[in-house]
């Protein structure tokens, strides 16, 4: 207790003692609609000498005692002064000092509760200031039509989960307190917080106040007190249940998101007064199985010819508890650990449990069509399968009611929809399932119309460029789990991507969590070799950057006037023409169709390319180089053949693009040419110990993804990529956005808080920035 509290509660047991009174009265307020008329919050403040009322403006300093008429007592100034400032101290400001506050009548009131008028101060007035005021040996009256009183909590908090009749995966939510024997609901209140936080204002900022404690309205004019601090961890909860789409009665939401209701249990139980949850028989257990993610135990799949590693049997755990619980999921595993193995297991234990009806269907890349009836062959012979691909698929289809396992492509599904699409299925594993970002692809609207018990998307990439990807894969694998397109966009993509909003990101990393298991390379292979990446500088001289230059001014120009007539999203076309040639000026002159290019003679970067092959091949090392432009590859091979130096090359256009891995694997050639377009999934590249980028992407996933096609299980050797980079040109400016886009997975996937924001004009205007000197 400080000195001056101590000083007064020992003045309280001597020479008088304060009587406060809580009260509101007419005042003139003035505000910015003049000056009106309002009810205050005010209060009196008493000094009681021994039955002797004196009011704290008195200016008396002598006075006569009730009970010796002819006696006279001297006020105790110093005292009353220590009391006044306690007062203060708790918010009270004295009405003579408030300009804007002036008595409409005769007033009794000596200060204002408040001076700014803030229902959570005047809660907080009535909460705190009072009983410890009364502590201090105060007397203390609240009238009792004053609008700011507060309840005690009797009985504590309750939670009732009680399930929607017409849905079975939906439930409501009660929440509330038990005040004089009668359960008051507080979800009106705790939404209205949660409706007045304004797209990228978060939590602490709706909080923040003067106020230490929040004041929730249970009656008209009776208010629930709670810490700002408590109130916080309950609107977080709320908020991770919280569904704009759903209007009127009840406040529900979708089984997918009970761990959340749990976390009221678990925040809440142990605290005063407590918080008690009642819920149907078995939601608990299922609701902890989900925040799990993953059986405690996973089965072993006793006819799979194959030895899971830990962390895949914790990977097959997952797919096995998300079909015990009615859900599907994505398996986003880093590239190389093993997707395809721990999806085989899975259909395997289906198959040996009986719960099968029908047919697992598999739909893959046509890249991956022959890898997935290799890795079938050999860790699941037994299993019946069915390639639907290629020009004899339609003879295919008569075996496939009799299958375990169909395996089509994305092209083949789209092309044959109406085929695939009459019939249902068990298990749908979708790979690759970064085919499916764009909801509007005809691949996304074709798996729509799939039926199937489970759908399970693999991708080690499930966020390449935004959150819009992310909707899209979870609204395949948990249909409602993030609710319409356009509610997510402006529930989360917005505040997040363009905000910086951290609440809603932590909230959606609450939702997906239980759907999305991911892990690192790094996290999970001890024995993985280490990988050292090195990004290699190129400086571009004399033609080559007068040529980059003059495209660039000219591309800046047109871009600038597209954004003006039509905005930054009507100008995409021009954008993405810009940029693509001035990547080809750093590329190679020869790529640019333009007049003045072909005057050029050398690039930089391509004799660059050359000296690193050669110093390479010198230390006997074999070299993975991966471009976007099939051309440049063109070019590549053409020099490669000049040096007679034997390459593999392996494009879009190849035809039996196993034979040329295959070739590679098995040592053929030290050098193998790959396109971005056919080498970004599926090949195990073991036999490379080195990784050339010639040119970086925009999609840094898909440029960890080629890296990852040597550094991956299997490898036995470190791995060094190399990233070449023309200095100070709109590459460099590349690596930035690069990762940008990083941080925006690492935000969903790996709990990195980091946030980005969306391409503007200002970044635009940075990419084509002149070279720098």
């Amino acid at each position: 207790m400080s000195q001056p509290v101590a000083d007064v509660a020992a003045r309280t047991m001597g020479r008088f003692t304060p009587r406060l009174r809580l009260f509101t009265e007419a005042m003139l307020v003035e505000g910015e609609e003049g000056t009106v008329e309002r009810e205050v919050a005010v209060l009196s403040l008493v000094f009681d000498y021994e039955g002797t009322p004196v009011r704290a403006s008195d200016e008396r300093d002598r006075f006569l005692g009730a009970e010796a008429e002819h006696s006279g007592v001297d006020r105790d100034r110093a005292g009353e002064r220590e009391a006044q400032r306690l007062l203060e101290s708790f918010g009270a400001v004295e009405l003579g000092c408030l300009s804007s506050h002036t008595a409409a009548y005769d007033s009794e009131a000596d200060y204002v509760v408040h001076g700014d008028g803030n229902v959570h101060a005047l809660c907080s007035f009535t909460a705190h200031a009072a009983p410890r005021l009364r502590e201090l040996g105060w007397h203390v009256d609240v009238a009792e039509d004053y609008p700011y009183q507060v309840v005690d909590v009797e009985s504590g908090w309750f939670a009732d989960v009680v399930p929607d009749k017409l849905r079975g995966d939906w439930f409501s939510l009660e929440l509330g307190v038990e005040v004089g024997g009668v359960r008051v609901s507080l979800l009106d209140a705790l939404l209205e917080l949660v409706r007045s936080c304004p797209e990228g204002t978060s939590l602490d900022k709706l909080l923040r106040a003067p106020a230490r404690l929040r004041a929730l309205r249970v009656t008209e004019n009776r208010y629930l007190t709670l810490p700002v601090e408590r109130l916080h961890r309950l609107l977080k909860i709320i908020l991770e249940l919280y569904r704009p789409e759903q209007q009127g009665e009840g406040f529900f939401y979708f089984f997918a998101q009970a761990p959340s209701v749990l976390g009221l249990e678990r925040e809440f139980a142990k605290e005063s007064p407590p918080l008690v949850l009642r819920a149907p028989a078995g939601f608990v257990q299922k609701a902890s199985a989900l925040a799990r993610s993953t059986l405690d135990t996973a089965p072993r799949a006793r006819t799979l010819r194959a030895e899971l590693r830990p962390y895949q049997s914790d990977g097959v755990g997952f797919l096995q508890s998300l079909r015990e619980l009615g859900f599907g999921g994505v398996l986003a595993d880093d590239m190389g650990l093993g997707k395809t193995l721990q999806a085989i297991a899975h259909l395997v234990l289906e198959k040996e449990a009986k719960r099968a009806a029908g047919p697992s269907l598999v739909v893959a890349p046509t890249s991956l069509v022959g890898n997935w009836a290799r890795e079938l062959e050999r860790f699941a012979p037994f299993l019946r399968r069915v390639i639907v691909h290629g020009n004899r698929r339609h003879r295919a289809w008569e075996n496939v009611a009799q299958a375990d396992v169909v395996v089509t492509t994305y092209p083949v599904l789209i092309r044959d929809l109406e085929r695939f699409a009459a019939r249902s299925y068990h298990v749908l594993v979708l790979d690759e399932a970064q085919a499916l970002k764009n909801s509007r692809s005809l691949a996304f609207v074709a798996v729509e119309r799939l039926a199937a018990t489970q759908k399970i998307l693999l991708s080690g990439t499930p966020i390449e460029n935004n959150l819009d990807e992310l909707w899209s894969l979870m609204h395949t694998a948990v249909p409602g789990l993030l609710g319409e397109r356009k509610v997510f966009r402006s529930q989360f993509r917005h505040p997040i991507e363009r905000d910086k909003n951290v609440d809603r990101l932590e909230v959606l990393r609450q939702r997906v969590g239980p759907f999305i298991l991911r892990r690192l390379k790094e996290q999970v292979l001890d024995d993985l070799p280490p990988k050292t990446e090195l990004v290699r500088p190129v400086e571009l001289a004399g033609a080559q950057r007068d040529l980059y230059e003059s495209i660039r001014i000219a591309a800046h120009t047109e871009v600038r006037n597209a954004i003006r007539a039509r905005g930054l999203e009507g100008s995409t076309i021009a954008i993405v023409d810009a940029l693509l040639k001035l990547r080809q000026v750093c590329c190679d002159p020869r790529l640019v169709p333009v007049p003045s290019a072909r005057e050029v003679e050398h690039s930089a970067k391509f004799e660059h390319l050359l000296e690193l092959l050669d110093a390479e091949l010198e230390k006997s090392r074999r070299v993975l180089v991966f471009s976007q432009f099939t051309r440049m590859l063109g070019f590549i091979a053409e020099a490669l053949e000049r040096q007679r130096r034997d390459y593999l090359l392996l494009t879009g256009m190849t035809a039996n693009r196993q034979r040329v891995i295959d070739a590679f694997q098995s040592g053929r050639a030290p050098i193998f040419l790959i396109s971005l377009k056919a080498g970004g999934t599926g090949l195990n590249l073991t036999a490379a110990d080195t990784v050339i980028h010639y040119d970086p992407w925009w999609n840094p996933a898909a440029q960890d993804q080629a890296t990852d096609r040597a550094h991956r299980i299997g490898q036995d050797k470190p791995v060094f990529v190399h990233q070449l980079i023309v200095s100070g040109s709109v590459e460099q400016r590349m690596l930035e956005l690069q990762s940008f886009k990083r941080r925006l997975a690492g935000g969903i996937l790996d709990g990195d808080r980091a946030l980005v924001g969306e391409l503007s004009a200002e970044q635009i205007d940075d990419l084509l920035a002149p070279l720098e000197e």
